[in-house]
């Protein structure tokens, strides 16, 4: 009888944490089928960068991009959730309000960086170059949720549930050159550039806010 009583109220406990986590993802939509570059397109640059291993982008060699463009809508509003682990001294990014590019950095939008260890000071999470955190709040050799939310003018980035930081841009703010660095709209990316690093993606999904 005891037994017996264990195993509903575990049944029912898991039962209860499972519906709360799909509430959670309510409204997400995935971005990767786990097995191809299905929706994605690479640069055009050092396209051996890139690799699809047991669910996983893996970016481990020189400059090259990588590119969503599973959907002709391009992405204002929206909250993008991505599982993202690195190897020691490895430093990545991912991008968001971007657009194809062939080759280079990509001058639309703006890059969360990734970079735990990397000799670069700029720290995962940061809007590069506009709002830089020095601590890193994610550790090499484990998985963490970096999230990217864009509400009209303003940009929140999670780490594994902890705000990193909260950008309100400023009216009248225009266009950076070389890149634009404003908030628009655009498609994502992911960055490999550095034979160095190795950086894993999986899980990548977004709900769109508008």
């Amino acid at each position: 009888m005891k037994r017996t009583l264990l195993a509903v109220i575990v049944s029912t406990a898991f039962v209860a944490t499972a519906a709360h986590a799909a509430d959670a993802e309510e409204g997400f939509v995935s971005l990767m089928d786990g097995k191809s570059f299905a929706g994605w397109k690479k640069a055009e640059e050092s396209q051996e960068t890139w690799t699809v291993k047991g669910g996983e982008f893996i970016a481990h060699g020189a400059r090259c991009h990588l590119f969503y463009v599973g959907d002709d809508k391009p992405f204002k509003n929206f909250h993008l959730k991505a599982e993202v682990m690195t190897t020691p001294g490895s430093n990545g990014g991912i991008y968001f309000h971007t657009k194809y590019q062939e080759r280079d950095w990509p001058r639309q939008g703006f890059e969360s960086q990734v970079n735990c260890t990397h000799g670069d000071w700029i720290k995962t999470g940061s809007l590069y170059g506009i709002v830089n955190v020095g601590h890193a709040f994610s550790k090499d050799n484990q998985w963490w949720t970096q999230e990217i939310i864009v509400e009209n003018n303003a940009v929140t980035v999670k780490v594994d549930g902890t705000t990193v930081l909260q950008y309100t841009e400023p009216a009248g703010a225009q266009p950076g050159r070389p890149f634009t660095r404003k908030i628009d709209q655009g498609t994502f990316a992911l960055q490999g550039h550095d034979p160095n690093s190795e950086i894993h993606y999986r899980n990548i999904r977004v709900k769109r806010l508008d």
